[in-house]
């Protein structure tokens, strides 16, 4: 069970470390800066500093930003512990080895390894997708280096330095099973961590917990629930048309439309955040969450110190 309050040790271990260990975790997922600006990226990282386990650094997500690697760098600089996502969209296997081998150059050591949203649903939409390989694949592919072992039969110089590789859980696609055998090929691949979509729709979310389960999927990676506060009804509703229905419950969009102006919205999304945490603080089996801030990281911080997650 993840605690709320708790503080959660007083020893410094690496992500990788503290998910073996078995006790709570307790991230946060960041999108670079949208120019240039190192120090954007340090500020941002000091935000977080003693608050997370480890931040993670998105790969163009949304729109084009700063390289998630020269990111992760910097929010490494400032101590505190990055995890880079790696996406696929934009990489062929070439270009994937290579920035593994980049961030291992810089001691970045934990990977979530992502397929990636679709470039027409952002900014760039006329940009050529790559999808070379898929989210499984390129586990798959960064074990074997880890291991030192060859890349479709070539051997890479990869120092066999250990990594922690994380993936992306889809409570909310369907259909549901075949969701659950992906999970684990991804935990068969490779996957220490699994980071789920933000948590908004409770009732489904259960509805995959108990497929989860019930496969003892929990005993063999450590589940971590994203959660995200949404700091506006527009911008909430924009998002639900995104994703698969009911992502988020009409029922949540009224809430925060029923509130004006643009501040009382924001306050209810951090409430309803902090809401989503404690129902899902008593799930047996869950590691703990990752708090998405999704451009407003004081909103996140304050989802972690309303609800009382804590880390020392």
């Amino acid at each position: 069970m993840f605690y709320k309050g708790m503080m959660m040790t007083s020893q410094k271990m690496h992500l990788g470390e503290r998910i073996r260990s078995g006790k709570p975790i307790l991230i946060a997922e960041t999108a670079p800066p949208k120019g240039a600006d190192a120090a954007a990226a340090r500020a941002c990282a000091r935000r977080y500093a003693g608050r997370v386990h480890a931040l993670g650094v998105s790969d163009n997500q949304n729109e084009v930003r700063m390289a998630a690697l020269a990111a992760a760098s910097l929010v490494a600089a400032e101590g505190v512990e990055p995890i880079l996502h790696v996406v696929t969209r934009d990489r062929n296997r070439i270009a994937l080895v290579s920035q593994y081998l980049g961030a291992r150059a810089l001691a970045v050591g934990n990977l979530l390894c992502t397929t990636g949203t679709h470039q027409t649903l952002g900014r760039f939409g006329k940009a050529r997708n790559v999808f070379d390989v898929d989210s499984i694949q390129l586990l798959q592919m960064y074990a074997e280096l880890a291991g030192n072992g060859p890349v479709d039969g070539e051997q890479v110089l990869a120092s066999g330095c250990s990594v922690c590789l994380g993936a992306v859980a889809s409570p909310y696609a369907d259909p549901l099973e075949m969701q659950v055998v992906r999970l684990l090929k991804k935990v068969a691949a490779g996957a220490e961590f699994l980071v789920t979509q933000p948590v908004f729709d409770l009732q489904r979310f259960g509805t995959w917990w108990d497929q989860v389960t019930c496969r003892h999927i929990h005993e063999k990676v450590a589940i971590l629930a994203g959660v995200q506060p949404l700091t506006g009804a527009e911008s909430a509703r924009a998002y639900a048309e995104t994703g698969p229905r009911p992502m988020i419950p009409e029922a949540v969009l009224e809430r925060l439309a029923s509130r004006s102006p643009d501040s009382a919205q924001r306050a209810v999304g951090v409430e309803i955040a902090c809401e989503t945490i404690a129902r899902l603080s008593g799930l047996e089996g869950l590691r703990g969450f990752a708090i998405r801030s999704d451009g407003d990281d004081a909103a996140a911080i304050e989802v972690i110190e309303q609800s009382g997650l804590r880390c020392d």
